[in-house]
């Protein structure tokens, strides 16, 4: 290898920052407004507005296009997301970096150990309570985090400060506390085993590996210069050799082997004999001479799966267009469908999470066979409110039709046809 290809590709720092971004980018996506659920209305929030299941497109928009991108991710860089994004290796390897930090570089307390392995020299109890400590403080931080996609950052604010706020669910603390528990065990001792043997979401990416599919590759021509050498062996946590990858592996594509070659190799200003490859293995190719149709192309997958996520963002842009901020209903206000009864609820929601008015006005029937409580209604970010509208007694005796029309100051307005029915007949 000349020295024109020389520095070697580093991962495990752009990793890092990877790993960094995709814990910042949890929790900014719903402290944003960008998604989350809300809880008290039942709603999901999509670029903070409430969307409801009558929000057909904007619902089916959002998650063909989050299906289509999440398939050409698989396709084409495989398992990659295990190794750069997923929260549970970026806790299982914070983990395993503190434990040999303060019990050994090689220690190992996790479920996959044969045996606890301390230092001999680090085995106090001091090291022991600042690790304890390191591993409840990550447990409080990582448990945190799914309470902003259920509320808004300043009642998670309320919520760490013991402030009362009616918007937090009485039990939330008790709750809280079950994740913590599960996240401290989590990365005391689980760590990787889950990934191991347990995880079925790595399994589920598999079915969307093409032939073509980022993966790591070994330079055979040089294979005498790795004799007697384990290296990169001992630097993959999943326990793979990354000479022998294949299409379905347990490799989660993070570098580390990679970047473990490469090292041994800088003294020679050579690169390591392992590197990063999209395209179809040469083994793989020659044997698939006598089978055309073995396995899919990642061009194929790639054609259909653009067409998808077109129609996906096309229905998510009509959701946009189509979305009211508000909903209308009008229903009887006490008994429905009582004998003789003339009152109505108009009721409105909120869809925004900012303050709103709305005027009320009625067609169909002349101002003195009707009132209406108010003609206004002033509503609070997400909030809901009403005003009774009441027809005249003395309504000519038969089935009126009337609409009830509601209008904001932004533009949007709505009608809700109802048929009332009076039983008063002329003379009486």
């Amino acid at each position: 290898m000349t020295t024109s290809n020389f520095p070697a590709p580093r991962y495990h720092s752009k990793r890092r920052l990877a790993q960094a971004l995709s814990v910042l980018l949890a929790v900014l996506v719903p402290a944003t407004g960008l998604f989350r659920i809300d809880p008290m209305a039942g709603a999901l929030v999509v670029l903070d507005r409430q969307v409801w299941f009558s929000d057909f497109f904007l619902i089916a928009g959002v998650w063909v296009m989050a299906l289509s991108v999440l398939v050409m991710i698989y396709s084409s860089a495989g398992t990659v997301f295990c190794g750069w994004v997923c929260p549970q290796n970026i806790m299982a390897e914070w983990a395993n970096h503190m434990t040999h930090k303060l019990l050994g570089k090689r220690a190992e307390v996790s479920l996959e150990g044969d045996a606890p392995l301390i230092a001999a020299t680090k085995d106090k109890a001091l090291n022991w309570t600042l690790l304890g400590s390191a591993f409840l403080a990550a447990a409080l931080f990582f448990a945190l985090v799914p309470l902003f996609y259920f509320y808004t950052p300043q009642n998670v604010w309320s919520f760490v400060t013991w402030r009362s706020d009616p918007a937090l669910a009485t039990s939330l603390h008790y709750v809280y506390a079950i994740f913590v528990l599960i996240i401290f065990i989590d990365i005391a001792v689980i760590r990787h085993f889950w990934c191991r043997f347990a995880c079925v979401y790595r399994v589920w990416q598999h079915s969307f590996r093409t032939r073509e599919t980022l993966h790591v590759t070994y330079d055979t021509s040089r294979a005498a210069e790795c004799e007697k050498c384990n290296y990169c062996v001992t630097s993959c946590f999943i326990d793979l050799d990354p000479r022998k990858t294949d299409i379905y592996d347990s490799c989660i594509n993070c570098g580390d082997c990679i970047d473990a070659c490469n090292r041994l190799n800088v003294k020679k200003q050579q690169v390591g004999l392992l590197k990063f490859e999209v395209g179809e293995r040469v083994e793989k190719r020659e044997a698939r001479i006598h089978f055309r149709n073995a396995g899919v192309s990642l061009s194929a997958r790639s054609g259909w799966m653009v067409v998808v996520a077109t129609l996906g963002a096309g229905m998510f842009a009509w959701g946009l267009w189509t979305w009211e901020p508000y909903h209308l209903a009008v229903y009887r206000a006490e008994v429905q469908q009582a004998e003789g009864n003339r009152d109505y609820r108009v009721a409105l929601s909120n869809k925004r999470y900012e303050p709103g008015l709305v005027t009320i006005s009625v067609q169909g029937l002349r101002p003195e066979e009707y009132h209406l409580e108010g003609e206004t209604v002033a509503l609070v970010g997400a909030g809901r409110g009403s005003v009774i509208l009441t027809v005249s007694k003395n309504l000519s005796h038969g089935l009126h039709s009337l609409v009830v029309t509601a209008t904001s100051a932004q533009g949007w307005e709505s009608h809700f046809p109802i048929q009332h029915f009076s039983e008063v007949e002329q003379g009486r």
